[in-house]
């Protein structure tokens, strides 16, 4: 039985930009069950099959995110990511949907020959300004707002990842899609970083009273800065949804960064098994910066017996286009 039926409620009736038609598809893993001597059944939630704008997690939150620039009368959207972000194709895909103009903050050098992310983003008529750091994108975000500003636009700045409790607020709505599917897993296995999607995740799980383990495998950064994210986006997300005062305080985050190997965006030897696992057993195809570290966590977990014997989840974020860089 749902916890908190009125913050369902409210969920449901949060504005949005109608991106994502159906739910995505939930899947068997049995080939890759089978492959990795696994105790549980392994299922995957296929959100890299979302069909607009290349998939992933993304186009969920941005479906919330953009109806909030909309009804700010915004013309232009703003955010940041690496030379591939997902996010930041993603927004350009939203842009060009709205018909708004759309610039990238991205740091990193700028490609001889766009590939992939880079090339998708050009194609759909962003502008993309690099910086040499992480550091530098957020001042460089501002100075471009300054700009729209200064020319008689409106801009709306949307965070790394569309982490926001908004952006969060599509994952936990996105957990009912779930239940709506199959019944509740034990375990949910994902890919995190900006933390959205796992305080999203975690959320809807306490939202419908479920007991299941949500477990972000690290992309980047330590398990504890990760958990400290997911835990200011729950504190936002409780406001948003009016949840009762301390509804999401105390819930277990759970992140494992054992699987980051030398940095962002560097494939391990294990991610890469894993990618090249997947596609063969499964023809499913993940990504080198974040779903095949995912999936290698899930892996090394279930050859530990660290998730038990019941049903475990993959919630696939997308990311494929990565593999075209």
């Amino acid at each position: 039985m749902p916890s908190f039926p009125g913050a369902i409620d409210r969920l449901a009736s949060l504005p949005r930009v109608p991106l994502v038609s159906a739910p995505s598809p939930v899947e068997r893993l049995d080939r890759l069950r089978s492959a990795i001597g696994a105790a549980p059944v392994l299922l995957v939630k296929r959100d890299d099959a979302l069909p607009f704008g290349f998939g992933g997690n993304k186009i969920r939150k941005l479906q919330l995110v953009a109806a909030e620039a909309r009804a700010a009368g915004a013309n232009t959207l703003i955010t940041c990511g690496g030379v591939q972000s997902n996010h930041a194709r993603a927004t350009a895909s939203v842009a060009a949907r709205l018909g708004m103009r759309c610039i990238l903050v991205a740091n990193g050098a700028r490609p001889d020959v766009p590939r992939a992310n880079a090339r998708l983003n050009m194609l759909l008529g962003a502008e993309t300004r690099y910086v040499g750091s992480r550091e530098a994108r957020a001042p460089e975000m501002e100075r471009a707002a300054d700009e729209v500003r200064a020319a008689g636009g409106t801009p709306f700045v949307i965070p790394l990842g569309a982490s926001t409790p908004l952006g969060a607020a599509a994952y936990a709505a996105a957990v009912g899609e779930l239940l709506e599917q199959i019944d509740p897993p034990d375990a949910i296995v994902h890919s995190t970083s900006s933390g959205g999607t796992q305080a999203g995740l975690v959320a809807g799980c306490r939202l419908h009273g479920l007991t299941t383990r949500v477990i972000g495998i690290s992309a980047d950064d330590p398990a504890a800065a990760i958990e400290r994210e997911v835990r200011r986006l729950l504190a936002g997300l409780g406001e948003l949804l009016e949840v009762p005062t301390g509804a999401f305080d105390g819930l277990r985050v759970e992140v494992d960064d054992t699987h980051v190997g030398e940095g962002y965006g560097i494939p391990t030897p294990q991610s890469t098994a894993a990618l090249s696992l997947a596609a063969r057993m499964e023809a499913l195809f993940l990504d080198p910066t974040y779903t095949a570290k995912a999936m290698a966590g899930l892996i090394a977990s279930v050859r530990a017996g660290a998730l038990g014997t019941g049903t475990v989840l993959f919630w696939h974020t997308g990311g494929q286009a990565g593999l075209f860089a």
